[in-house]
């Protein structure tokens, strides 16, 4: 790889880290590439990805990032999965390490903040942005559709009630 293509390479990089919000450091040694194919495609469909990266330019590319502080984290074959979601990245390599112990989790970073592996692995238990607004406007509707049905309830006891005299008024229109 000559000059040219390291500076591309870590320009790259920088762009991936500056537009994450989530950074998981991984070491994937003994991977096959299907193994590596079939992640990478677990990761697109969450909305992240998941980049095999040279060690000296990762650490290169983390200068002047929020996420420069993991830089000690980048020894060995080391790979990396970012998300713009907090959770995404998290959950997909945690449990795809969870089924295949060629890939493990070394830590990573939150809006720069550090994480350690249980900080991880607690991260990738946690629902995702979108199962969060999903139960928010559960909530917000559950109560919104019990008014309406308790604010209902009297106009259709009150109809059900003028509706028994109509039918009392009529048998005794018939019965006189």
């Amino acid at each position: 790889m000559d000059r040219t293509e390291k500076q591309n390479l870590v320009a790259s990089l920088k762009g991936l880290f500056e537009g994450a919000n989530l950074v998981v450091i991984t070491r994937q040694s003994g991977l096959t590439v299907a193994e590596s194919t079939k992640l990478r495609h677990q990761m697109r469909e969450a909305g992240a990805s998941f980049k095999v990266t040279k060690n000296r330019l990762a650490r290169l590319a983390l200068e002047g990032t929020k996420f420069a502080e993991i830089a000690a984290l980048f020894k060995g074959p080391t790979a990396v999965a970012t998300s713009s979601d907090p959770v995404a990245a998290a959950r997909i390599a945690v449990r795809f390490a969870k089924d295949n112990e060629k890939l493990v989790i070394v830590g990573g970073a939150l809006d720069g903040k550090a994480l350690d592996v249980e900080a991880v692995k607690e991260l990738a238990a946690l629902p995702s942005l979108d199962e969060l607004r999903a139960r928010f406007i559960a909530l917000l509707q559950t109560p919104a559709t019990q008014v309406v049905r308790v604010l209902n309830a009297p106009a259709g006891q009150v109809a059900r009630v003028l509706a028994a005299y109509a039918e009392k008024g009529a048998e005794k229109g018939e019965a006189a």
